[in-house]
């Protein structure tokens, strides 16, 4: 049976923001062979995120632009939807690739998948490093040891998981939460009423997976806002 939609709250939590910038201050940045990151762009393309899949299309671009600088940035698009149907894409290195793959895309009900996102970014990440796993997700419907499982040979593996949640369904936040910090990555509740900032967040991971702490401070300077709150959570921390 495919998940029924949740009803979006009008606003992120500020505390919700602040834990997700504080974990990702923390997070060891390993930078990519070759000079580029490398970056999982995961979502759950299921019936009920449909009213936002578009919007998350045109978001992701600032990911390639604010890295252009530090050598460039390669993402593999990867979503689930309909009934067991998984998909990863080519690593592509520019916003125009990776938007007319997700136009392409239409949101189908089904169960979710996560954990067969969390197994693809492993086999990725033991054929060539991947620095960071994105996830847009609102609901879980899995089996939560075998997710945290998978989590934790993520965070052995040097590869953080940033999730951003969708709404505010309980379990789902719970699960989400763990996944962030098994793997040693973040957590962020995003809804309808956040897109800007869930845009220079996303951007902000994607620099840190690019060039590590030192660009992301040049970035918040640049940036502002809850992008320069996360450079002076980060500190004195090694570059």
């Amino acid at each position: 049976m495919a998940k029924s939609k949740q009803r979006l709250p009008a606003k992120s939590s500020r505390a919700d923001v602040d834990a997700f910038l504080q974990r990702l201050a923390r997070t060891p940045a390993v930078r990519a062979e070759g000079g580029r990151g490398r970056l999982i762009f995961a979502m759950d393309a299921t019936a009920s995120r449909e009213p936002t899949w578009d919007r998350a299309c045109h978001i992701q671009a600032d990911m390639f632009s604010q890295t252009a600088a530090l050598g460039g940035l390669d993402v593999q698009l990867c979503y689930y939807r309909g009934f067991n149907e998984f998909y990863a894409s080519r690593w592509v290195g520019n916003a125009a690739d990776l938007l007319s793959q997700m136009t392409q895309t239409r949101c189908a009900g089904g169960m979710t998948q996560i954990a067969r996102v969390l197994s693809h970014a492993i086999k990725e990440t033991d054929r060539r490093r991947v620095n960071a796993l994105v996830f847009v997700g609102d609901c879980m419907e899995e089996d939560i040891d075998r997710l945290f499982k998978l989590a934790g040979q993520l965070g052995l593996r040097g590869v953080p998981v940033f999730v951003f949640h969708e709404g505010q369904e309980p379990v789902a936040e719970k699960t989400f939460r763990e996944i962030a910090r098994l793997s040693r990555g973040a957590y962020c509740r995003f809804d309808l009423g956040s897109a800007q900032q869930l845009r220079d967040l996303l951007s902000a991971v994607a620099v840190f997976a690019a060039g590590g702490r030192r660009a992301l401070e040049e970035f918040g300077k640049r940036k502002r806002g809850i992008v320069l709150k996360l450079t002076h959570q980060v500190g004195d921390s090694n570059r």
